[in-house]
Order: C-alpha cells, then structure tokens, then sequence
C-alpha cells in the first residue's frame, strides 16, 4: 500500500496464499493526488518462497523490507509447507534463514539495502537469542550492517492480555531488532568497513 501511494514499484512475496489474498484486497483503491509527476506504479504480489525467489531477476531490487517468523513462536500459515514458522529447532531455523539471506543478495543490487526485523524468544523461562544468528546469517552472505534499530513494544493486545496484573520471574521481551543490511558496490573495497561485516 505505501508504494502504491509513493508511486514505487514493488514485489510482494509470501508462503501464505491467505496473506497474498488480503494484501492483493487492500491494494484494490483508486487513489489521485495533487501531485502531477504521479505514476500508479506496478505491483506484483505472489505466493513464494523467500528462500527460492524465483520470479525475481538477480540484481533487479533496490530495497527488501522483509518480517520473518522468530522459529515456531506464532503459527503462521497453519502447518504449510515450508513455513518457517512451523520450524522449531533453532539450529535448522538458522540454516533454514542463511539460505533467504543468501537469495536476497542475489535479487538485491549492489549498493542497496535489505532490512529485516526479528525478535527473540524464550523456552523454558531462558532467553533465546534468534536475532544474533539472523544476523550472523546475513554477514556471512556478505552484507554489510547498516543500522541496528531498536524498535520497542509496546501495549501489544497479545502481551496486555497476558501480562496485565501478573508476576513472573523473567522479564518480557520488549523489543525487536530492525536490521539494515548494505550490499556491497560492485569492485567496492570493504576493508574499512571490516568491524561491521562478518568477523570470525
């Protein structure tokens, strides 16, 4: 819907043919503005795989803006295949999200950015810290970290519910990591960009 009103081009992909339904309905507007320079952009939106984009050409993106499931925490598509919200060992996730960041520097082009946001977990009253291995996922496909924003929670209906007058002996997760990624330039030299890409 945003691209739709700033006139960009956009490519919406997602697992759930539920989802795609809903974002193809609420892009059904006709939309006019003062501006003179407007274009209605093209967007396309399909049931896919963030894993295997296949309908989109290498190095045709210019920004991925993408919202993963945090491994088995909210069922998602309820039990379709490939949902990565359906797997529950961290590890396979982790597996499972090296090869979507490996497929979005493919279709992204150099210079530009992915940004991913991810939360953590808890299992067994311990935290669970899937947003460093996302984050590790996509150093090793070699972006380059742009920004770690910090963006907080707050009075989400889910945790109000929950939480409201009750006392546990851990604390809530009250944030999420908005990762922004950079592809390298094509013949960039990164060396000084070494602290913020892969270091191990």
């Amino acid at each position: 819907m945003e691209c739709k009103l700033l006139g960009r081009r956009a490519v919406g992909v997602d697992i759930n043919p539920d989802a795609v339904m809903v974002a193809r309905n609420r892009l059904d507007f006709s939309y006019s503005t003062l501006d003179a320079d407007y274009v209605a952009p093209e967007i396309k939106t399909y049931v896919g795989d963030a894993r295997s984009l296949d309908l989109i050409g290498s190095e045709t993106i210019d920004l991925i803006a993408t919202h993963p499931p945090y491994a088995s925490i909210i069922p998602y598509s309820h039990n379709r295949e490939g949902d990565l919200s359906s797997v529950h060992n961290i590890a396979e996730f982790q597996d499972e999200m090296s090869r979507v960041a490996v497929e979005c520097m493919r279709v992204l082009k150099p210079g530009k950015h992915c940004a991913i946001l991810m939360g953590d977990s808890r299992r067994n009253k311990h935290f669970i810290p899937i947003t460093p291995r996302v984050l590790m996922n996509f150093l090793e496909a070699d972006f380059i970290l742009k920004e770690d924003i910090i963006k907080m929670q707050w009075k989400m209906k889910s945790t109000r519910e929950k939480w409201f007058g009750k006392k546990y002996d851990f604390y809530l997760i009250g944030h999420e990591h908005l990762y922004v990624f950079r592809k390298p330039d094509s013949d960039e030299r990164t060396a000084k960009f070494r602290e913020s890409m892969k270091w191990w």
